[in-house]
């Protein structure tokens, strides 16, 4: 069985809409997809009705911008929260109004370098996805040919550090570790160790700090991901080991949009795919409330 739990589409930064998607994981083999666009829930009703139709596994999920308190931004995956929960739904809508105000910032940025772009130009090349964001500007400076692809727009430009960076908003990562339980879900570092700022030889999310994570309600780790090399996925496998977190593996695929993310480059065992599971079925069971269950053909 072969399972990506990391995927994105054009209701966040990807590429492909949510039934394109679905249909390209059947195509390459997969047996079990997780959509996880940003900050959203928006892609879930598309991607449900495909996966009937291709009789794919479903799991809905979302990738919610955190920040750690006094400390740098973590992604954090989250798998079958109730979309409704009041809280979860005042979090995310700060997230993505974060992500709509950056916008204007970082095209003046741009401004001041000799770079026009127009909020009309990203927003036309987005194509209506939940909130705006940093890959849609790199579309638009593609499309207008100041880069050839979103890494050089990222790598020059729009990352952290570049001539147009600008901070914004990111949810509390404890808070939010809590609110997704609360809301029924479970939770999945993601990429923890694919920034300058984490890593084996400790940071914020070395053994200590994941070990007070799983005390808040932490479920697990995306160990293998195309940002962690050899010594980073065992380092961290041990890590998941020593704190009983699950292990996760994925694509992080954003269709066209990021390079060498191929669906299923990277896969979940299935025993750790139903431990993730348990957990957020524990969740959903101690919180009350009604989540998302599998879609399952």
């Amino acid at each position: 069985m072969r399972i990506d739990l990391h995927t994105h589409t054009r209701a966040s930064d990807g590429t492909q809409t949510p039934r394109e998607l679905v249909h390209a994981a059947k195509a390459a083999g997969l047996d079990v997809l997780a959509i996880t666009d940003h900050d959203s829930p928006a892609g879930w009703a598309e991607a449900t009705d495909a996966a009937l139709e291709t009789g794919l596994t479903l799991v809905r999920g979302m990738e919610i911008s955190t920040r750690m308190t006094d400390g740098p931004g973590v992604h954090l995956l989250a798998y079958l929260p109730d979309p409704t929960y009041p809280p979860l739904v005042e979090g995310l809508r700060l997230v993505l109004e974060g992500r709509d105000d950056r916008v204007p910032a970082i095209l003046e940025r741009l401004r001041e370098h000799g770079v026009d772009l127009g909020e009309a130009d990203v927003r036309r090349l987005a194509g209506g996805p939940a909130a705006v964001g940093r890959p849609h500007i790199a579309d638009a400076m593609v499309a207008a040919g100041v880069v050839r692809d979103r890494d050089e727009a990222f790598a020059e430009w729009l990352g952290w550090g570049g001539k147009a960076w600008v901070r914004r908003y990111a949810a509390p990562l404890e808070s939010m570790i809590t609110t997704v339980a609360e809301a029924g879900g479970a939770t999945v570092v993601a990429h923890p160790w694919g920034r300058a700022d984490h890593g084996p030889d400790g940071g914020p999310l070395g053994e200590a700090g994941l070990a007070r994570l799983r005390d808040l309600g932490l479920a697990g780790l995306e160990v293998d991901h195309q940002d962690h090399g050899p010594r980073e996925r065992e380092t961290l496998r041990a890590i998941a080991r020593n704190l009983d977190l699950v292990v996760t593996g994925s694509s992080d695929h954003h269709g066209a949009g990021k390079v060498d993310h191929d669906l299923g480059c990277n896969t979940t065992a299935p025993a750790e795919l139903d431990r993730l599971l348990e957990r957020a079925a524990a969740a959903s069971a101690a919180s009350g409330r009604e989540t998302p269950e599998v879609v399952r053909p």
